[in-house]
């Protein structure tokens, strides 16, 4: 029997890659994916260009956008491929979550949330909206991937476990994300100037919320240090290298506590007095954190909060030529609707008569 070529043995070794990945028997998938999301203006897209090293001055993302990296694997060895996938407009384009994360992709994804620590009254709204959105298309993919493939659906149920251990003394109390979720606070060279007693609901809130989801949690800003750090969680992310067991609660100092190392015990109650906590009237521990997080830092009225729906009425895309054309457009268009509700009426009077 004649010996097999060199491309017939890789061919059958990429078909079989190909069937190990649809069957869901537990083989690592070659691609992953990162999707940013967080709050607009928050600075998902300088935390993507370092990580892939460029330098290059970030651009307002106008709905959602799309990236890759390379990283070499070793000599002679096809590189791994990331792709990077950012969300803009805060929480005014949920609809686009849809997009990149699908049933046949959704085993690849991980979840990075950016939320700007200089805006406290907005973090909670925007937190809650995108995490609630993307866990829901989420858990739907799940569902529909379960009805093609149980095994893989069953995997990625036992894999949202996977960060937290058999014996740790939260895991009947704490509900893990579907995908890994990693949470960075941004902005913290102006957050670290908050006053002590803002800084410490802060941070307390957050480490709940990334503990209750069995995500990683972490603080960064433009220094090169921090920027290193978040540099490395993402790479794990993106490229499969080694998770930092590296930990850091201390409220003056930048928050990073990688999924799995902290504990409610750690965390503590709601910052807010005992007396105060039975009035606040809370179904769930995560309702509760919210009432006592809403006390200090009450959202902005759905008027402020609310994103531009329309991204060519956002100020920050502002180009006089066009936007003059377009108010030209529309007001034609106006007149033309003025006189078509002319002529209907006309045309029924004359019918009438």
């Amino acid at each position: 029997m004649p010996s097999e070529t060199l491309w017939e043995i890789a061919k059958a070794e990429v078909e079989k890659r190909g069937s190990n990945g649809s069957e869901g028997d537990g083989v690592e998938i070659g691609e992953k994916s990162v999707f940013f999301i967080g709050s607009k203006n928050g600075g998902k897209t300088t935390i993507i260009l370092r990580c892939l090293d460029r330098d290059e001055p970030p651009k307002p993302t106008l709905a959602l956008e799309y990236t890759y990296g390379r990283r070499a694997k070793g000599h002679n060895i096809p590189k791994d491929i990331a792709h990077f996938w950012e969300l803009g407009g805060g929480t005014s384009l949920l609809d686009l979550i849809s997009i990149p994360i699908t049933r046949d992709t959704l085993r690849t994804f991980s979840i990075v949330l950016v939320l700007d620590l200089s805006k406290p009254n907005d973090l909670w709204p925007t937190m809650e909206n995108l995490l609630q959105a993307t866990k829901l298309h989420v858990d739907k993919m799940i569902m529909k991937l379960g009805k093609t493939n149980s095994k893989a659906a069953s995997e990625m149920r036992q894999k949202m476990w996977s960060n937290m251990q058999k014996d740790h003394p939260d895991r009947e109390l704490i509900d893990p994300f579907p995908i890994p979720l990693v949470i960075i606070g941004s902005k913290y060279d102006i957050f670290q100037d908050f006053d002590s007693e803002k800084r410490k609901v802060i941070c307390k809130t957050l480490r709940f919320v990334a503990h209750y989801y069995g995500a990683s949690l972490m603080f960064t800003s433009k220094s090169e240090a921090l920027l290193l750090k978040i540099r490395g969680v993402i790479n794990q992310l993106a490229f499969g290298i080694d998770k930092s067991k590296s930990i850091c609660v201390d409220q003056n100092k930048p928050l990073f506590i990688t999924a799995g190392l902290d504990s409610l015990s750690h965390i503590g109650s709601p910052p807010v007095p005992d007396n105060d906590i039975g009035k606040l009237h809370a179904h769930s521990p995560m309702e509760l954190w919210k009432k006592v997080y809403g006390k200090l830092f009450p959202p902005k009225s759905t008027n402020t909060l609310k994103d531009v729906k329309d991204p060519a009425k956002d100020p920050q895309y502002a180009e006089s030529e066009v936007d003059e054309m377009r108010i030209q457009k529309d007001q034609i268009c106006s007149v033309k609707k003025k006189y078509h509700h002319i002529i209907v009426r006309s045309l029924a009077h004359i019918l009438e008569t």
